[in-house]
């Protein structure tokens, strides 16, 4: 690769992997392989494990270890599509440009814009979760001031180079990443009876209490889909490919160990827990690591598990804002969003579609801190909340046409999606039944449907865009603005 600070050539099928679509656009590579490596680390790892794991226990007891299995694995398939595609053309659109590629670009606006309003709603409800949490920490400390404060720091930070962004998250993820093996390494010793004053707990709580599902083997379906959404965020990496030094190299060993960090990360430590804490006690509200750690006898433990899914909260918030003005920039790059967007800064930075990012993030926290009416924020929180079966499904339709395409143009491909094409239509076939289950769920099903009106807003729009462009370049997925960054 040449110079960090010069602009490099934009990848397109069939060019070299190694050529980042981002720097034509006026975005600079700034990532290295390690900010990389910890970002897709701290995708995978996300305050959904540390929190919403309680409620997975709670619904199927020990059995909760396949119900993570089980989504890991469907998620280990989706990333390995996405590799495929990524590897082959590494682009800040990732996703949403190959399915504009594949598809036309009605399908790859409306998924463009969907995974954005998305990840807008996500960087205010964390910004509301962490001011949360700081104000139970420091009750002196208003809930709204600290949100407040998080979203400027964190919008300023992506506001600077991306290298900023990367080594933010760096930290952030290299923090998770130490507390849940020290957590590991905890549970261990406890379960062999290592640890003073703590009696090795057998298979008690594993076989004892009402057995491996206590609830029933049905009580898996509705677990596994908490355990799918835990997974949110793994697919980050690809989009931080554009701005990689080494995009195709990087996208290629994260994804590749994805596999490690999900045996490690979530089948590890759940295993600790239902090996070390009675199904009963595992609270929906509350995270099950602290609870372990209070049987453990760790001082302080509600404190450290506090301070752990802050720095949890504040990665994802630091992530979202990145990763949906890069898509805004992105769709903006196809002519499927303002041309505003679409520009960047002397330091390769899109400053308006950051600041859209904060923007609209804060007005998604001021919908539950400011306004009397709670139905805005509820409504922006149920309408994205199944935003990524959409997403997973689009991945595997957009590889299994790609794949098509490619096989017929003798393209050799580095990355290869396993047994294909049965694993990725086995893959359609168990993101349907999600939908199924969503749809089955008085819990979830208005969350879906919600989600459901806005991608078919989406969709909508994609389509009358895309026939009022018929036949234009901007419509092939992956072309971008001139040099300069400037649509």
């Amino acid at each position: 690769m040449s110079d960090e600070s010069a602009p490099v050539r934009q990848a397109r099928p069939p060019a070299g992997p190694e050529e980042g679509t981002a720097s034509r656009r006026g975005l600079r590579p700034g990532l290295g392989d390690r900010q990389m490596s910890m970002i897709a680390i701290g995708g995978v790892i996300g305050a959904g494990l540390f929190v919403g794991t309680g409620s997975v226990v709670h619904t199927a007891g020990p059995a909760a270890l396949l119900a993570y299995a089980a989504s890991g694995l469907l998620v280990i398939m989706v990333m390995r599509m996405l590799a495929e595609l990524s590897v082959a053309s590494p682009s800040t659109g990732s996703f949403a440009g190959y399915a504009s590629r594949e598809f036309g670009g009605w399908m790859g606006m409306a998924i463009g814009w969907l995974y954005t309003y998305a990840w807008w709603v996500t960087v205010g409800v964390e910004a509301v979760i962490g001011g949360g949490l700081v104000h139970g920490l420091l009750p002196s400390v208003p809930a709204w001031a600290a949100a407040l404060l998080f979203m400027l720091v964190l919008t300023a930070s992506n506001l600077a180079a991306v290298r900023a962004f990367g080594e933010l998250e760096y930290w952030f993820a290299l923090i998770k990443v130490a507390a849940i093996v020290l957590f590991i390494g905890l549970g261990l010793a406890a379960i062999a009876g290592l640890l003073p004053g703590v009696p090795a707990p057998g298979t008690g709580n594993l076989l004892g209490q009402g057995g491996f599902a206590p609830n029933g083997w049905y009580a898996l379906l509705p677990a596994a889909l908490v355990a799918t959404f835990a997974f949110n965020g793994a697919e980050v990496v690809t989009i931080a490919a554009g701005e990689a030094r080494r995009p195709a190299e990087a996208v290629r060993r994260a994804i590749r160990s994805t596999v490690v960090r999900i045996l490690v990360f979530y089948i590890g430590s759940v295993a600790v827990i239902v090996t070390l804490l009675p199904h009963g006690e595992a609270g929906i509200d509350e995270s099950p690591y602290s609870a372990v750690l209070g049987r453990l006898g760790i001082p302080n433990a509600d404190l450290i598990m506090d301070l752990v899914v802050l720095v949890a909260v504040l990665s994802c918030l630091n992530a979202g804002i990145y990763t949906s003005s890069r898509m805004a920039y992105a769709l903006a790059a196809r002519g499927e969003a303002p041309r505003l967007l679409g520009r960047s800064n002397a330091a390769g930075v899109p400053v308006p579609a950051v600041l859209a990012s904060g923007l609209a993030g804060l007005l998604t926290a001021c919908a539950n801190y400011f306004f009397s009416t709670d139905a805005v924020f509820d409504f922006l929180v149920a309408s994205s909340g199944s935003v990524i079966v959409l997403l997973y499904l689009c991945i595997a339709a957009t590889q299994i046409r790609a794949r098509g395409r490619a096989e017929r143009e003798g393209r050799r491909l580095t990355v290869r999606m396993w047994g294909h094409p049965y694993l990725p239509w086995a893959v359609i076939a168990v993101l349907a039944g999600l939908f199924a289950l969503l749809a089955l769920d008085p819990e979830t099903r208005r969350s879906l449907l919600l989600t459901l009106v806005v991608a078919a807003v989406a969709v909508t729009a994609g389509l009358i865009r895309q026939r009022r462009r018929r036949d234009t370049p901007a419509d092939s997925g992956l072309s971008g603005p001139p040099r300069g960054g400037t649509p």
